[in-house]
């Protein structure tokens, strides 16, 4: 949640040592070259649309977005926070029995490019590992909160074997603009390869689930297959 950030170039008590979380073998890095842009939008994949939804899972909203996804066949992206997730692993197995793609959101949802590396991978790794156990593999995609990355995000990600996902359109549900004003950004933004960007939780997101109501069948009339990508 939060205005986007543009792209910029972690219980310790008197005896206790901090750690740094390290990824365990079977996290494999991510194809090489390491990316130093994230995707934007996904042109490939033809006339389609991929929505994603962030900071969840939330027992109060991700159930209602599952089920109107659920209700007209199609599959979309949640970049899961880790906290949110290890509290709700019975949404994370819907998700992934549904056949939607679980993304990496970090731990806490903090601004990466203040963090150290140890930090960053702390952040990004305690998430990967919640998702592998609770489903068994761990996310191929993860997104910056506030859509700021920096190199080391880029690396880290990389070494856990994520590629990062951005979006092409934001719908700004997070500042509740109103359902009407959440349809209407998703509907003029629409167009091939467009990766939209709504939020599960992280505030009072009963207007998200309301517009995906009213936006997703229009997108399915208007032609648009919702789909998701497969690793690149």
């Amino acid at each position: 949640i939060g205005a986007p950030v543009l792209m910029t170039s972690l219980f310790s008590g008197p005896s206790t040592v901090t750690v740094p979380w390290s990824a365990p073998p079977r996290f494999r890095p991510a194809v090489p070259p390491v990316r130093t842009r994230p995707f934007e939008k996904l042109p490939d994949l033809g006339r389609s649309i991929v929505l994603t939804f962030d900071d969840g899972p939330d027992a109060r909203y991700t159930p209602d977005i599952l089920a109107t996804l659920r209700k007209h066949r199609v599959r979309a992206m949640f970049f899961v926070c880790g906290e949110m997730a290890d509290t709700h692993r019975d949404l994370l197995r819907e998700m992934a029995d549904d056949g939607h793609v679980v993304g990496n959101h970090s731990w806490s949802h903090p601004l990466i490019p203040g963090l150290s590396r140890a930090a960053i991978r702390d952040e990004l790794g305690r998430t990967s590992e919640v998702v592998d156990t609770t489903l068994g593999a761990a996310p191929l995609w993860y997104r910056a909160p506030y859509g700021a990355w920096n190199r080391n995000s880029f690396e880290i990600g990389a070494d856990l074997g994520m590629e990062p996902m951005a979006w092409t359109v934001d719908t700004l549900d997070w500042k509740t603009p109103g359902t009407n004003t959440i349809v209407r950004r998703v509907i003029d933004g629409a167009a091939p390869g467009v990766v939209v960007l709504s939020h599960d939780a992280g505030g009072n997101r009963s207007q998200s689930v309301a517009a995906l109501r009213r936006y997703l069948p229009r997108l399915i009339d208007e032609g648009y297959r919702i789909t998701v990508p497969q690793r690149v």
